[in-house]
């Protein structure tokens, strides 16, 4: 049986019950009954139903959301996670811990907060985030959380030097860099009272190196006492370049107050270790002082090669960065001003006839305060008495240390045939891409801190997994780089740069994405964590019918034209991240 909608000229078309039936070797077909006045919607039912389908009964909803999660953003973490291979080299396929690894490292990329708050969000019947239903984990507390770190901790040399396989190679440029983060309590025994980069003077904190290759894709961490020095860290780096990676000639690039003489003479030249540094501001004023570097080179050039008798078998590649040097220039002159002009204020009041600021310890305590805020103390000479102020700059050393404006000196035992001096200085300048990698495990995606965890062992592995979230942030961002605010024309950006001491250079391409907030295709330009919250909203539901209450399946929402592009960069597709 079938229905049939039969023209009927100019009145609405007949709808006909029929069926076929065949008679002397022909089809033919038989009129049953005439629908015509039946309702729209129970001619469709009745449709269904001749086809094989059931029909819905009046009044109830074709399909009932049981539930609905956030899954775009779980589906793009997760995606990039499994496409790099990342969850190989953490562990075993089906190995229950390794997939607890796994969705901490992706809910640390959507959604970072503590072992507790990530143990809700994976909650199958209450959970945030999509990830345990897709992952098939089932029930998860902080507790079991807690063993998958202590079990990760022991698998970090293991996976380091299979990421160190992945992204360094024998003469490679390695960036290494350190920084710290406050914990909490005081039962910590890594936790000790440090110099603070997060501003917290008086907090116990620790300290944390990270290990990146060229390009900025970190590859190892190490966490040390919160009261270690800067250089005390490096031994240990190259005991892991040389020994647990393996390699033999390595480049290693540091900052000025990481290689230091000392390490160099001590621990990087036995290794066999080549390296790139620079020079503290008193070197540098040494070879003024002392002739070897003439500031009449930079008159007409912003980059000079010169060697040092105190400096043997190195080469020091000057560079005179003339835009800052004019930055820094006025910056000091607005300083010195506002001293001046503070200094003035106190001046008055040791001299005005009623209830003048007398005593030496009261107008020093004053002066103490407006020098501290400025930081210009040593650019004036101070002469306090019991009723009385006189100050007045010494202008010989403002103008000694103005000639010292945006210069700096690139360090390094490589010869110019190997690497030249603008991939020198350039190779110097990639650190930024390390700072940029504690800039998200800080502070910009990760929150790396504050440290909740108590144990040594826990500790280091919290640092540990924070560094993988990065790594996947970090592909991530390589594979988006063109919805995001990221310059993706590296060559473009390059090209208008007329020298490397210059300041770097946005491409066109990204500077016509910054100014309209629009991509070459008439899409929104967003920041990496904005994205993630767009990716968000593609939804995963579950789903079920009237007609049978106990079948439960999944439909997802339809990508929107930013989530499809964002998808199709990442070559995944959300609905099989299953």
């Amino acid at each position: 049986m079938y229905i049939e909608s039969v023209p009927n000229r100019d009145s609405p078309p007949a709808i006909l019950l029929r069926e076929s039936y065949r008679e002397d070797g022909k089809v033919k077909k038989r009129t049953l009954c005439n629908l015509s006045d039946w309702p729209p919607e129970l001619v469709a039912g009745l449709r269904t139903l001749l086809k094989g389908g059931a029909a819905i009964p009046a009044g109830k909803d074709p399909f009932v959301i049981r539930r609905t999660l956030p899954h775009g953003h779980v589906a793009a973490a997760l995606g990039v996670l499994r496409r790099i291979k990342l969850d190989t080299l953490i562990g075993p396929k089906g190995h229950r811990l390794r997939d607890l690894i796994v969705a901490m490292i992706v809910a640390r990329v959507i959604s970072p907060g503590s072992k507790l708050a990530t143990a809700k969000a994976l909650d199958p019947r209450t959970g945030s985030l999509s990830l345990a239903e897709v992952m098939g984990l089932g029930a998860v507390d902080e507790d079991e959380l807690y063993t998958a770190l202590d079990w990760l901790i022991e698998r970090q040399p293991a996976i380091e030097t299979a990421l160190a396989k992945r992204h360094l190679q024998d003469g490679t440029l390695v960036l290494y860099d350190v920084s710290s983060s406050y914990v909490t309590g005081r039962c910590c025994d890594l936790a000790r009272i440090g110099y603070s980069r997060d501003g917290k003077k008086g907090t116990l904190q620790i300290v944390y190196g990270v290990l990146c290759n060229a390009e900025g894709c970190p590859v190892a961490v190490e966490v040390f006492e919160g009261n270690t020095a800067d250089p005390k860290t490096l031994s240990a780096q190259i005991t892991k370049l040389k020994d647990r990676f393996g390699l033999t000639r390595v480049v290693l690039v540091g900052d000025r107050g990481m290689i230091t003489e000392a390490r160099i003479r001590d621990e990087i030249a036995p290794a066999g270790l080549d390296w790139i540094t620079a020079l503290r501001a008193p070197a540098i004023k040494g070879l003024v002082d002392g002739g070897t570097l003439q500031l009449s080179l930079f008159d007409d050039r912003d980059m000079a090669a010169i060697t040092s008798p105190e400096f043997p078998g190195e080469r020091l590649v000057v560079c005179k960065n003339h835009a800052l040097a004019a930055e820094r220039h006025r910056k000091r002159a607005d300083l010195l001003a506002a001293t001046e002009r503070d200094l003035r204020r106190i001046q008055a009041k040791t001299v005005k006839p009623k209830s003048p600021l007398q005593g030496a310890a009261a107008i020093g305590i004053e002066v103490g305060a407006v020098l501290n805020h400025h930081k210009m103390g040593k650019h004036f000479d101070v002469t306090i008495t019991d009723t009385s102020l006189t100050f007045v700059r010494r202008q010989a050393d403002i103008e000694a240390e103005a000639a010292l404006d945006g210069l700096y000196a690139v360090r390094t035992n490589l010869a110019s045939e190997v690497l030249d001096d603008s991939a020198t200085v350039r190779a110097y300048k990639s650190l930024s891409r390390v700072e940029r990698a504690f800039r998200c495990l800080k502070t910009v995606d990760l929150h790396v801190r504050p440290i909740h965890h108590w144990l040594a062992g826990r500790v280091k592995a919290h640092v540990f997994l924070c560094m993988l979230a990065y790594h996947v942030e970090w592909h991530m961002r390589q594979l988006l780089a063109p919805m995001l605010y990221h310059d993706d024309d590296k060559d473009a950006a390059e090209a208008m740069r007329n020298s490397v001491v210059a300041k770097a250079e946005r491409s066109p391409s990204a500077r016509a994405k910054e100014t309209t907030g629009v991509t070459p295709d008439g899409l929104p330009v967003h920041s990496f964590q904005s994205l993630m919250a767009d990716l968000g909203t593609l939804a995963l539901n579950r789903v079920v019918t009237p007609l049978d209450e106990q079948y439960e399946f999944t439909v997802f929402t339809k990508p929107t034209d930013v989530q499809a592009k964002a998808f199709r960069l990442l070559g995944i597709e959300p609905e099989r991240t299953q």
